[in-house]
């Protein structure tokens, strides 16, 4: 089971999540959020930040320019999107990218991801009309597919206390936390960000899922591998 730990503001924050065997961690370039970064916060938090833990720019339908300003910057592993962003939008920028699905009522998920046929992954987080994200909010676990052929990120009002009901629910390949873990917004809190991830990856050894195993498991109708 893979953890990211997103809204890191600090070096400390970064180091501290890594310490605690996060896999990725997140960096969000969007100018309403408490935990807004810039490029030059961005910069320093990259150099605190071990081998082998990704780097994962979040933006919210960003100009293209600021973009690659960002990545000029910052040595950026992954781009998380989580606007209104089409698939050509997201494909420019020759990186890898996971496209956010807010799970609005009635959404067919399916075809939103088929719209994005080279999203490595896609990130799967509570709806609630005009939030991009970061709500605090869980949705309905059972929502998630299982057969989609490309990894799932769960997000969404996850914490310490929640996170092994929701990856034995939900099955994903990786959770997705920032809030749930802050003493504050913006700043994470080391015993709440180490009992989660250590949650998350007890949880994950006993998910059906398989890790990211799941991946090349199926294929959703319309989405190439």
């Amino acid at each position: 089971m893979r953890v990211k730990i997103c809204g890191i503001t600090c070096t400390g924050d970064a180091e501290t999540a890594a310490a605690a065997g996060a896999d990725a961690l997140g960096l969000v370039f969007y100018g309403k959020s408490p935990r807004f970064v810039t490029p030059e916060q961005a910069a320093e938090i990259a150099h605190a930040v071990p081998p082998f833990v990704q780097l994962v720019g979040l933006f919210v339908d960003a100009h293209p320019e600021f973009v690659r300003e960002i990545l000029t910057a910052v040595p950026l592993n992954l781009l998380q999107f989580h606007g209104r962003e089409t698939a050509p939008y997201c494909e420019q920028f020759h990186r890898p990218y996971i496209k956010a699905l807010r799970m609005k009522p009635g959404m067919d998920t399916y075809a939103a991801m088929a719209a994005h046929p080279r999203a490595r992954g896609f990130l799967l987080d509570a709806y609630r009309p005009g939030v991009p994200g970061g709500t605090g909010e869980s949705f309905d676990w059972q929502r998630v597919p299982r057969d989609c052929g490309r990894p799932i990120v769960l997000a969404g009002g996850l914490g310490p206390d929640n996170v092994a009901e929701a990856i034995r629910v939900a099955a994903p390949d990786a959770v997705d936390v920032s809030g749930g873990v802050e003493m504050a917004p913006g700043r994470k809190d080391p015993q709440s960000v180490a009992a989660f991830v250590q949650a998350a990856k007890q949880a994950g050894k006993f998910s059906s899922a398989g890790g990211l195993e799941r991946a090349g498991a199926g294929k959703c109708e319309g989405v190439e591998k």
